[in-house]
């Protein structure tokens, strides 16, 4: 049975989460960045430093998406996430790989994603000190906005109208 890409979209980001988590890196996920972009998942590492993930349902995703390259300007190392389907050798070899099982095969009966792995590492290309600094200014109030969303719905309008203005 096929699944559609974005559900394939949707559970490989899901995966590439849960490995975050296991690598002990705090996900992020749609972090609008300064440039104008939006990562799939930024990660904060344990080090302080930040991986940005950028999902890829087929090739497809990745052969029409240029702007991946600007999402190094934002990170200290940059990922690809994709399935087992896809063809690796697209991907540029100066990026991190993470390959997601997805399917019935991973979780019988259910169609998402149970387990990812890091099968290449990311190069580092360190921040500076200023942009890393206002990085984590960006992530710490998106995450907390989005919390204060979830606990008081009520608030949503009065947060949206305040990040316009930013």
């Amino acid at each position: 049975m096929q699944i559609s890409l974005p559900e394939n979209s949707l559970a490989i980001r899901r995966a590439a989460a849960r490995l975050c988590g296991q690598l002990g890196w705090v996900p992020l996920h749609e972090v609008p960045l300064p440039n104008g972009r939006r990562a799939d998942i930024l990660a904060l590492r344990p080090d302080g430093g930040f991986a940005c993930i950028e999902v890829k349902s087929g090739p497809r995703d990745f052969l029409t998406d240029g702007k991946w390259q600007d999402y190094r300007a934002y990170s200290d190392a940059l990922y690809f996430a994709v399935d087992e389907q896809f063809p690796q050798t697209l991907l540029p070899h100066d990026t991190g790989l993470v390959v997601a099982c997805v399917g019935p095969h991973c979780a019988p009966g259910s169609m998402i994603a149970q387990d990812a792995e890091i099968l290449r590492e990311a190069p580092a290309h360190l921040l500076a000190p200023a942009r890393r600094r206002a990085l984590m200014q960006r992530f710490a109030t998106i995450a907390a906005q989005r919390l204060a969303m979830i606990e008081d719905p009520a608030i949503t309008a009065s947060l949206r109208a305040a990040l316009r203005v930013e």
